[in-house]
C-alpha cells in the first residue's frame, strides 16, 4: 500500500479490488529458457535486503531540512503557525507545543511532522549497513513530493529537493524545464547526490532499487495541475479520469476526478484495457531510462538496479510486461519486485502471486508476506498459533510453489512501512496479520517494548526467515530493536547507537503505559549479523531444497533439512516453553564436524544420530564446519 490508509479504507479497497484488477490466465513453466527477459537476475538470490524510509533514516545535512512551506500540497493541508522540525531523539508519542495548539490528536499531527532524513544521511550510514552485512537496499519513494512518505509525486524525474544539498537551487532548475519534454530535463543537486549514492552503493557491492509509484500521482503533479488550470484544453487531460471540469462562471470549484480508490489526495492515472495511454507510457519510459542509465551511454552501472512497484496488482498486468521489456533492455540483470499483497483484506486473503512471477514475463518477485506467514503463525505466543504439523505443511507448500530459481529471488518480507513492526507483531498476538495493528485502529493494541521472552520469539521468526529460500528483507531499525504499530508508528526515526533518546512514556490517547527505554539493541544487531553470515557461508540456506525430518506435535518441535549441491543445513526449531533434547539421523557422514552455524559450537554425533538440546523458543541451525 502507499500512504497512511486507514483500516476502514482498506476494507473498502478489498471489496472493490476485484473490479479493477486484470489477471490473465497463466501456466507455470521453468524459468531461464528462451529469452533473457525471463531470467531472474543472478544476484537477487544471494542478497539481504534493507528497506529504508528516507525521511526517517538519518539526517545527514540539517541545512536542507524542510520548512513549513515545503508541506504545501500534502495532507492535511494545514500550515501550523509555530511549526518546526521534530526532535529526532524525542519521545515518539509526546506532542510538541505547536502540535497541541491546534486541538487535533496525535495521529493527525504526525502527518505534519518532518524529521529531516535525507540522502546524505543514507550515504553516511553505508558503512554501518556493510557492517551489518547488507547487500541490497530498497528505498521508499525519493521523487519530489510535499509529503513525508513521497507516494504522492510532484514529478518522477527529480529527487526530492529536501533530500539534496541545495533545495533553493533545485527549485530554480525545475522552473527552467518543460516537465513533458525529457530534452529539457536537467540534473538538480539532489539528483546528483542520488547518483553519488548509487556509485557509493555499487563501490561497496550493494545493489539499490527504488519505489516506482506509477498507479497514481499527487495533487502537485505537474500534469494534473495543468489539467486543473486549463480544463479540457490541457494536453494532459487524457492522463486522468475527469468527472467534471470547473465552471468558471460560478464561485464554486466543481472540478472532480478519480482518485486512487476514491482518495482525492492521489489522482489516479487513467487506464484502458491495455494499460496507460501512450503519452503516459512515453513519460514513464523516459523516467525509467533516466534512473537506470543516467548518462545514456548504454552502460547501466551508473543507474539503479531495479524497481519496487507500488500497488502493482492494481495496474493492468499488460503494462508491467512492457515495463519489464524496457528495464531488461537497459539492464539485463535488473530486478523487478511488485507489491502484490491483499486480494481481500477483509477476508484475510492474500493473492497467489503466480500470475505475476510464475513465467517470468512480469516481475521477478513480489514482496513475499504470504510466503512467511506460516513462520509468524507458528512462532506467535498467542492462543491461535498453528501446530507444528500445520506449520510444516504450509511452509513446505509455499517453499515449493515455484521453480527453485523463482523462489530464490522473492523478497521475503515480514514487516514494512505498511505493517506493524515485527517486534510489535510478537507483542500483540491473536490478530490476523496487518489487521487491528495500531492504537488508532485497535484500542487494545500494546505500544510497549518487547520483553525478553518476546525478543526470543522475534529471534525465532528471524532465524526461520533467514533459512527460507528467497532473499530476506529487513525493515530499517529492526536490527536496532525498534518497535511500533502500523503507519505512522512504524515510521519512527531510526535508533542509532551514538544518540541518546528520550524514554518513551507517552501514549497517543493519554493512557497509562510502561516507560520504555529507547536505545540501540547491540545483542539483536549481532544476531542479525550472525544470520546474514550464515546465509553467506551456506548456499543451502539461500537456495536449498527443503526436506522435513521431524515433527513432534506434542513438544512443538520441527526439524527440516535444506540441501544444495554445495552444502546442507538442518534447522531445529523449538516453539515450546521448555528446553528439549532431541535425536535424529544425520544427513551427513559421521566423519564430518557438525556445528551450530550461528554460535560455531560443535554438536554431538552418536552412531549417525545427531543429539542436540534446543533451548525454549529457539532455533538451531546445524551444518558441516567450514
Amino acid at each position: 500500500m502507499t500512504w497512511g490508509i486507514t483500516k476502514k479504507l482498506r476494507l473498502t479497497l478489498s471489496l472493490l479490488v476485484s473490479v479493477f484488477i486484470v489477471v490473465p490466465a497463466f501456466s507455470v513453466r521453468l524459468v531461464g529458457s528462451e529469452k533473457n527477459n525471463f531470467n531472474p537476475p543472478r544476484w537477487a538470490a544471494d542478497v539481504v535486503w534493507y528497506q529504508i524510509f528516507p525521511e526517517r533514516f538519518a539526517n545527514g545535512d540539517p541545512a536542507n531540512d524542510p520548512t513549513v512551506d515545503d508541506l504545501t500540497g500534502s495532507w492535511p493541508h494545514e500550515r501550523p503557525r509555530e511549526w518546526n522540525i521534530s526532535l529526532w531523539t524525542g519521545d515518539w508519542f509526546e506532542m510538541q507545543p505547536w502540535e497541541k495548539s491546534g486541538g487535533k490528536d496525535f495521529y493527525y499531527n504526525t502527518q505534519l511532522r518532518r524529521y529531516g532524513g535525507d540522502l546524505q544521511g543514507i550515504l553516511s550510514k553505508l558503512d554501518y549497513l556493510k557492517e551489518l552485512g547488507i547487500s541490497a537496499i530498497y528505498l521508499n519513494p525519493v521523487f519530489e513530493s510535499p509529503s513525508l512518505h513521497k507516494y504522492d509525486a510532484s514529478m518522477y524525474h527529480h529527487i526530492d529537493n529536501n533530500f539534496g544539498p541545495d533545495p533553493a537551487l533545485d527549485r530554480r532548475i525545475w522552473s527552467a524545464e518543460n516537465p513533458a519534454d525529457p530534452n529539457t530535463w536537467q540534473w538538480t543537486s539532489a539528483d546528483s547526490l542520488f547518483l553519488n549514492l548509487i556509485r557509493e552503493c555499487h563501490t561497496r557491492g550493494i545493489k539499490i532499487i527504488i519505489d516506482g509509484v506509477f498507479n497514481h500521482v499527487g495533487l502537485t503533479f505537474w500534469a494534473f495541475q495543468d489539467v486543473q488550470r486549463r480544463g479540457a484544453a490541457s494536453p494532459y487531460v487524457d492522463w486522468f479520469t475527469i468527472n467534471r471540469f470547473d465552471d468558471t462562471t460560478t464561485s464554486t470549484n466543481e472540478f472532480d476526478y478519480v482518485g486512487w480508490f476514491g482518495v482525492k489526495e492521489l489522482p489516479e492515472l487513467k487506464e484502458d484495457s491495455t494499460g496507460f495511454p501512450q503519452p503516459v507510457k512515453r513519460h514513464i519510459h523516459s523516467v525509467v531510462k533516466r534512473w537506470m542509465d543516467p548518462n545514456g551511454d548504454g552502460n547501466p552501472d551508473d543507474g539503479i538496479d531495479g524497481w519496487r512497484l507500488d500497488v502493482a496488482s492494481m495496474v493492468n498486468i499488460g503494462f508491467w510486461k512492457e515495463f519489464r521489456e524496457w528495464t531488461r533492455t537497459i539492464n539485463p540483470e535488473s530486478y523487478l519486485v511488485g507489491e502484490v499483497w491483499w486480494e481481500d483484506w477483509s477476508a484475510n486473503k492474500m493473492y497467489d502471486p503466480a500470475p505475476w512471477v510464475a513465467d517470468g514475463s512480469v516481475f521477478d518477485a513480489v514482496m513475499n508476506y504470504r510466503g512467511l506467514m506460516p513462520i509468524v503463525d507458528f512462532c506467535s505466543k498467542g492462543k491461535n498459533r498453528i501446530s507444528a504439523s500445520e506449520f510444516m505443511q504450509r511452509f513446505v507448500q509455499l517453499q515449493h510453489q515455484f521453480p527453485a530459481d523463482v523462489t530464490a529471488v522473492q523478497m521475503n518480507t515480514i514487516d514494512s512501512h505498511d505493517t506493524d513492526r515485527l517486534s510489535s507483531i510478537v507483542v500483540n498476538p491473536d490478530r490476523q496479520f496487518d489487521h487491528a495493528a495500531s492504537t488508532k485502529d485497535n484500542p487494545g493494541y500494546d505500544n510497549r517494548k518487547p520483553n525478553k521472552q518476546e525478543r526470543a520469539l522475534q529471534k525465532m521468526i528471524l532465524a526461520l526467515q533467514f533459512v527460507s529460500s528467497g532473499a530476506p528483507s529487513i525493515y530499517y531499525g529492526n536490527e536496532a530493536g525498534m518497535w511500533g504499530g502500523d503507519d505512522p508508528d512504524d515510521r519512527k526515526p531510526m535508533v542509532w547507537r551514538e544518540l541518546d533518546y528520550a524514554v518513551e512514556r507517552s501514549h497517543p490517547f493519554e493512557k497509562q503505559r510502561p516507560a520504555d527505554t529507547v536505545a540501540f539493541d547491540a545483542d539483536l544487531f549481532r544476531y542479525h549479523q550472525s544470520l546474514i553470515r550464515m546465509r553467506s557461508e551456506y548456499r543451502s540456506a539461500r537456495i536449498g531444497r527443503l526436506q522435513p525430518l521431524m515433527v513432534n506435535e506434542n513438544d512443538d518441535i520441527v526439524v527440516f533439512a535444506k540441501t544444495s549441491p554445495e552444502d546442507s543445513i538442518v534447522v531445529c526449531a523449538n516453539r515450546s516453553g521448555k528446553e528439549r533434547k532431541i535425536s535424529f539421523k544425520s544427513i551427513w557422514q559421521t566423519k564430518e564436524t557438525i556445528i551450530n552455524v550461528l554460535s560455531k559450537e560443535r554438536c554431538s554425533v552418536n552412531r549417525n544420530n545427531i543429539v542436540v538440546t534446543i533451548p525454549s523458543q529457539h532455533v538451531l541451525v546445524l551444518g558441516v564446519s567450514k
